[in-house]
């Protein structure tokens, strides 16, 4: 005995199913203010999804802070350096809180160089192609140091350690040789970074006094970057500097000379790129367009009510 129910369905049975109502082609009624309300609104949609999908692209720089936990690590400077003084008469070290000492012969390199630049030179800010004879010592390396605060001396003579701790002895006992006008051609504290901008970059500094000491004092913060093409952990730092002219009375600790004294921040910054979620884009994208056709048809419908009721 066959069952009823093994008949098969009509494609009007599922039609009857449609629970949307439909409006039939003759109750649709096309009108010159329907038409142009129309024409704005896909033309508002068009501008606003094009304004939205130019924001989707953009990225920006959000920026965090967090305690630096990293206090094992090494702290790598990089230094580059000119002196107006000849090597024989200048020498650099440095010393950190651990009384570690870094920067002796092989840490550093020295080469002969001229302070004075050309028009060239100086929009490149190196030496490439000067036939004057040397009259400065140009000073550059990477140092590793202990992450814990130090201090950079430039002064003259070379140093070397003794067994009551270290000094610079001297190559010439004729202060007239002194000279500690220098540039700073780069410094920067940790691994190289793209987009950096470092204080010290280009600083250049003229005396006309032998007898003269420059101090700069910085602050050295430790800095995550993390961007959609790359990651790098660095170091930022703030200078504040201070020159002073001895004289024959000066202090014991005052002596000729670059002095570079530096601390490191307890504070990391943390600096990521961020954009758009692509959910959230369309998200945004889909409320711009129901919106739009919401508004424009309440406002439609509106105006036409009042027009009929002003004429009417």
């Amino acid at each position: 005995m066959r069952r009823r129910f093994s008949r098969k369905v009509s494609p009007s049975v599922i039609k009857e199913l449609d629970a949307f109502p439909k409006v039939p082609d003759v109750c649709v009624q096309t009108s010159i203010s329907g038409g142009t309300v129309s024409l704005f609104t896909f033309t508002l949609i068009a501008v606003l999804a094009i304004g939205e999908f130019s924001f989707f692209q953009e990225s920006w720089i959000q920026y965090n802070y967090q305690v630096d936990t990293n206090i094992s690590s090494k702290l790598q400077v990089n230094l580059d350096i000119t002196v107006a003084m000849l090597c024989d008469f200048v020498g650099a070290d440095m010393v950190d809180q651990t009384e570690a000492r870094v920067g002796e012969s092989g840490d550093l390199q020295y080469e002969p160089t001229c302070f004075e630049l050309t028009e060239k030179e100086k929009a490149w800010q190196r030496i490439v192609d000067s036939r004057d004879p040397p009259n400065a010592c140009r000073i550059h390396g990477s140092l590793k140091l202990n992450k814990v605060a130090g201090n950079l001396h430039i002064m003259a003579g070379k140093p070397y350690q003794f067994s009551f701790g270290h000094a610079h002895v001297l190559a010439s006992k004729d202060p007239t040789v002194y000279n500690f006008s220098h540039r700073i051609d780069h410094l920067s504290f940790g691994a190289l970074s793209p987009g950096l901008i470092h204080p010290l970059d280009g600083t250049e500094k003229i005396t006309q006094s032998n007898m003269h000491m420059f101090q700069y004092f910085l602050v050295v913060v430790p800095t995550e970057i993390n961007t959609f093409k790359f990651s790098s952990n660095t170091h930022q730092y703030s200078v504040t500097e201070k020159g002073k002219e001895l004289t024959g009375k000066r202090k014991r600790h005052e002596i000729p000379g670059i002095l570079l004294k530096y601390d490191i921040s307890s504070l990391k910054i943390l600096m990521s790129e961020r954009g758009m979620p692509t959910s959230q884009f369309l998200i945004r994208l889909c409320g711009i367009i129901g919106g739009i056709f919401t508004t424009a048809g309440l406002l439609h419908n509106l105006c036409g009510f009042i027009i009929n009721l002003l004429c009417c």
